[in-house]
């Protein structure tokens, strides 16, 4: 089983991420499950803002799509940006959007076998309005089964980084642990018995 994870940080690489830290403890789990886990780094690519899937301005996007074709888990990881995702996330669902015209050779949306969680991350509220906002957006056809999701936060206004703090790892830590279990056993799920065709 594949699964990616598209941290959509505006932290380029190498620059440490709070979001990064946190995403890595889900796909340790992942990995646990024995899933084949990918990372891409949104802001280290040329990711064009269109609702298409081919490349634009000779952008990388294509590539990315094809990773997701690809896996049977997908994550969306996102810093919390004045209580929303970040603006380089809302880049990558536009992208995701397109997907919605794809379906496979039984007339099913492409997404339809995937299972979608979100990770979130920031020293401000508002990590559950991004994880809702990520979760609907990233309902192009995939299922995001309960619980498929994990955060840290301080509350408002600035803080230290999930790295350097120990106070709420302890529950992201379980919520990241347990949102794997959900998303694999449900991605075995829809691999048994896919969804129907839209009717």
């Amino acid at each position: 089983m594949k699964a990616l994870v598209i941290n959509c940080t505006l932290k380029k690489s190498p620059e440490p991420s709070n979001t990064k830290a946190l995403a890595a403890v889900v796909a340790v789990r992942l990995s646990d499950f024995h899933a084949e886990v990918a990372t891409v780094r949104a802001v280290d690519l040329d990711i064009a803002p269109r609702v298409v899937t081919e490349a634009a301005d000779g952008g990388e996007w294509p590539r990315v799509h094809d990773r997701l074709r690809e896996s049977r888990i997908f994550i969306i990881a996102s810093s919390v940006s004045l209580g929303r995702p970040s603006s380089l996330a809302q880049r990558v669902l536009k992208r995701m959007d397109a997907m919605t015209a794809e379906t496979d050779d039984e007339d099913r949306p492409v997404a339809r076998k995937r299972g979608a969680g979100v990770v979130a991350t920031g020293n401000e509220d508002g990590a559950h309005h991004v994880i809702s906002k990520i979760a609907s957006a990233a309902d192009i056809g995939s299922t995001g089964p309960a619980q498929a999701w994990t955060c840290w936060h301080l509350g408002p206004g600035p803080g230290p980084d999930y790295p350097a703090e120990e106070r709420g790892r302890d529950w992201a830590h379980s919520t990241g642990r347990t949102m794997p279990d959900n998303l694999c056993g449900f991605a075995q799920a829809l691999s048994e018995r896919p969804l129907k065709a839209l009717s």
